[in-house]
């Protein structure tokens, strides 16, 4: 049987050919405006990921949100908020400078945040649905990757040093509700009642929740929102010390009017809270489901472990870069084995500071200070006197 010749081949690999001479061309012709528009997002990311500061030791945050701002905030509040930062700092440094080891550090560092109701955890709490409390924390060990955590307690007056016992006493990692409680009196942890919680400011915030008034038009057609609103979420710290052990620790007291039995992110492992010393010590803050869906810490400590990124590039990327996709903003402090130091944020501003191994303590709270993102260079145009450091002491 006579097969016959395909003819149609010769003029098929003939425009294929040609089709590949021309792509050079092609390439060519299109490597103007948008490879260098390109270039130009890259070098602005590049820019924002940089570290805030090195030599880092311990470093806590207050919490994300719109943050406060220099021509509104009353000079009284931004010394209480500057002052509750330098504390947790200084209790977390007199750990450090007496030989204590990290997860000493960022125990201390926390519960000063704890018992100053400035912060949304322990004394601060905000408010659940049923006008109760419920508050979770968690710690982590980065040289084994120990973790202990509590969730929905109502009566330990410090929630961190419950995740410790947790972490060191049981063989599980988080307990939650009336067991946690219970585990944390029945090992001499002080409790309190629910109104130890309670203060006016988060009463307020309840009641403008359960009730919102209709935002007010300014002239220039924006929204204005309540000054007390400005700072929501959570409270952390990180600490390397001098083993070059890595920790870190996170205390909410969740979202103001939340499900009774709603968990955020700041008990769960990866999401709120990590620590490996290999890589990253990391503590959250922000719209914690989101943070649970993007296991945000533990997504930072994989791309520096498996990608081969810096801690700044990597914390940038998972809470600039990735989580708002997601549907939610915020920030995380990061720290490294050799103290270099990010505080990248989604949101306009995020409360934080740092003690170097100098003993200086930087404490930021105004955006003008730490721009979105963190970045080293925008932060050096920061005007002199601008954040507040307090020089090496007690």
């Amino acid at each position: 049987m006579r097969v016959r010749p395909r003819l149609w081949i010769v003029p098929v690999l003939t425009v294929l050919v040609a089709v590949a001479a021309a792509l050079p061309a092609f390439s060519r012709a299109g490597s103007g405006a948008a490879p260098r528009a390109g270039a130009a997002a890259s070098a602005k990311a590049g820019e924002a990921a940089r570290p805030v500061a090195r030599d880092v030791v311990l470093a806590v945050h207050g919490g994300a949100g719109t943050a406060l701002h220099r021509e509104t905030t009353d000079p009284r509040k931004e010394k209480a908020y500057r002052d509750g930062l330098a504390d947790a700092l200084k209790a977390g440094r007199r750990v450090l400078r007496n030989g204590g080891d990290s997860v000493a550090a960022v125990e201390a560092a926390v519960r000063s945040l704890e018992d100053n109701e400035l912060f949304n955890a322990g004394r601060g709490a905000v408010f659940t649905e049923d006008a109760g409390h419920e508050l979770d924390a968690s710690i982590m060990r980065g040289s084994d990757l120990a973790a202990g955590a509590v969730a929905g307690v109502r009566s330990v007056r410090n929630p961190v040093s419950a995740a410790r016992l947790v972490m060191e006493k049981t063989k599980h990692v988080m307990l939650a509700g009336e067991g946690a409680d219970d585990f944390a009196a029945r090992n001499g942890l002080p409790t309190v009642t629910q109104d130890y919680y309670w203060t006016q400011r988060r009463w307020d915030e309840l009641a403008k929740a359960k009730h919102p008034a209709k935002p007010k038009t300014t002239k220039e057609g924006k929204s204005g929102g309540a000054a007390e609103e400005e700072i929501t979420g959570t409270v952390g710290a990180v600490a390397v010390d001098r083993g070059r052990d890595l920790a870190a620790a996170t205390s909410t007291g969740g979202m103001t009017d939340k499900m009774v039995g709603r968990v955020g992110d700041s008990p769960v492992v990866g999401a709120g809270t990590y620590a490996k010393n290999g890589t990253v010590a990391a503590s959250a803050t922000g719209h914690g489901e989101v943070f649970i869906r993007g296991a945000a810490t533990a997504t930072i400590s994989h791309l520096i472990e498996f990608g081969g990124r810096d801690v700044a590039s990597a914390a940038y990327e998972v809470v600039v870069g990735r989580l708002p996709e997601l549907g939610g903003t915020g920030g995380v402090i990061a720290l490294d084995r050799e103290g270099t130091f990010a505080a990248p944020h989604s949101s306009e501003g995020m409360l934080y500071g740092y003690l170097t191994e100098d003993g200086d303590i930087v404490t930021r709270v105004f955006p003008d200070e730490s721009p979105s993102g963190g970045s080293a260079a925008a932060a050096s145009s920061v005007p002199p006197g601008s954040a507040g450091t307090i020089p090496s002491g007690d």
